[in-house]
């Protein structure tokens, strides 16, 4: 039997070199009919140019290429001609799978005089920096071995959209999350926004603030409405609505995210805990898509200033001098209460000082009882007492027998009306709770603090000041009709 470039008649077969040809497949780029401009005859216009290179890339794009390996000889045969295809990316190398894979696997093909195989490869393109096509081309020669061609094209990808982001809790089991997008493209391209969408981590849900998204609402939609109410969109409104991002221009969304699943209320929403990423589809002029991800969104943390120093100086702690933080909405029980369930790892953060993201190491040491209005009220009626309940939980190791202080001499504007100490008992460790109502009383009107709050243990009658609690609006109570 006659080995593989060899003859019956044992003589060595003649074999051509392939040639090949690699071209990135795109549209069209408008104003730019210096490379290979159409004909004034034709009917698309001379405006519209082929690429003479790779062009601009976009990270979010899909990068496609067309590779085609030819027999430009007349006479003789390409034998066991092999094309792979691979991606290099500044972290990564990605094989491009292709229709001719299983003809490789095979042992390639034999590619008669003038003739060729050819493929397309496709990759979304995720990181920003130099990248390089790697094609290999493989054939036998005419003494029955392998030689390889290779050739490299390195091309740029750069960063279409600046996305920047803004997180404020709103609560135990919420945020909000202001995006800010951007074009910063270096060629001066403009896209049009799509589509905007909020990834939610598990058990969690993201609502658009203020509107819908380009990609909900178009102007086709509203023909009914319009035509029902006999309105029409002004040229500014339908510019505004349709997404269009000049290079240099931004817009911002905003999403509330908020814990829906029952586990996810339960523990609540805490410092570090990831809430996903916002993800930007964007198209070009000529229709070029693509799609653009945010870093991962992680809730922040708010913590009460002085935390650390609050027993040298308990009342300064108390009425939060020198800053307007509240507990209300800062979610402040939920981080202490996370921070308690993972001992080891708090305590790791605070031997290494670097390792603080705006997160207090041992927090739960810090603020072993957590006091939390429920509810609380957002206006009062002067001089008119009322009653707010209050959380009080224990997250230490130990069970603490506990008292709840109310301190005239650290309260401002709305005061106790009534017992002003109240004992809770033993609260159990690790989570134990209780909850205590508090009448209180405004006497003077505009937007106050409650404050003045502290926890005694009665078992070792150490002193564990709490800031304050919420704010509330006072207003004279509306007079009595006739």
């Amino acid at each position: 039997m006659a080995s593989p470039g060899m003859s019956l008649m044992g003589d060595p077969i003649q074999t051509a070199v392939p040639s090949l040809k690699v071209m990135r497949l795109q549209s069209p780029e408008l104003r730019q009919p210096n490379a290979g401009s159409l004909e004034s005859h034709s009917i698309l216009g001379a405006t519209l140019g082929l690429p003479d290179s790779f062009g601009v890339i976009h990270v979010g794009e899909t990068f496609t290429a067309y590779l085609g390996a030819l027999n430009v000889s007349n006479e003789l045969k390409v034998l066991g001609l092999k094309v792979a295809a691979q991606l290099q990316t500044p972290n990564h190398r990605h094989p491009l799978p292709s229709r001719l894979d299983d003809d490789n696997s095979a042992g390639g093909v034999v590619v008669d005089p003038g003739g060729g195989v050819d493929a397309i490869v496709s990759r979304v393109l995720e990181e920003q920096g130099q990248h390089i096509l790697r094609v290999e081309v493989g054939y036998r020669t005419s003494d029955g071995s392998t030689k390889t061609l290779r050739k490299f094209y390195r091309f740029n990808v750069s960063k279409p959209l600046d996305i920047r982001e803004l997180t404020v809790r709103s609560g135990d089991a919420s945020c909000f999350v202001s995006l800010s997008v951007e074009n910063v493209s270096s060629n001066s391209t403009p896209f049009t926004i799509s589509s905007v969408d909020f990834q939610t981590s598990p058990g969690l849900e993201a609502e658009l603030i203020g509107g819908t998204t380009p990609s909900t609402k178009h102007y086709g939609d509203d023909n009914t409405d319009n035509n029902n109410n006999n309105t029409h969109k002004s040229a500014t409104e339908l510019f505004d609505g349709c997404g269009r991002l000049d290079p240099g221009a931004c817009f911002r969304y905003m999403f509330h995210v908020k814990a829906t699943s029952e586990d996810a209320s339960l523990k609540g929403i805490a410092c570090g805990d990831e809430l996903g990423m916002a993800v930007f589809s964007w198209r070009k002029a000529m229709g070029e898509a693509g799609r653009i991800a945010s870093s991962p969104v992680t809730c922040p943390a708010e913590k009460p200033p002085g935390l650390i120093t609050a027993t040298k100086n308990p009342s300064k702690f108390m009425m939060g001098t020198g800053n307007r933080y509240v507990v209300h909405g800062s979610g402040l029980s939920v981080d202490v209460a996370a921070t308690s369930a993972n001992r080891s790892a708090t305590t790791l953060a605070k031997n290494n000082e670097n390792n603080s993201r705006d997160v207090l190491p041992a927090l739960d040491q810090v603020l072993p009882v957590t006091v939390e209005p429920v509810d609380p009220p957002s206006s009062m009626a002067l001089g008119q007492p009322q009653q707010v309940q209050f959380l009080v939980v224990n997250h230490s190791e130990t069970p603490m027998t506990l008292q709840l202080q109310m301190r005239l001499n650290n309260m401002s504007g709305v005061v106790v009306c009534g017992p002003s100490f109240v004992n809770l008992g033993e609260l159990p460790s690790s989570g134990g709770s209780t909850i205590v109502g508090v009448r209180l009383v405004a006497l003077v009107s505009g937007l106050l603090r409650i404050q003045g709050c502290c926890i005694v243990d009665l078992t070792t009658g150490k002193e564990l000041p709490q800031p304050p609690l919420f704010n509330v609006f006072v207003e004279h109570a509306a007079p009595a009709t006739q």
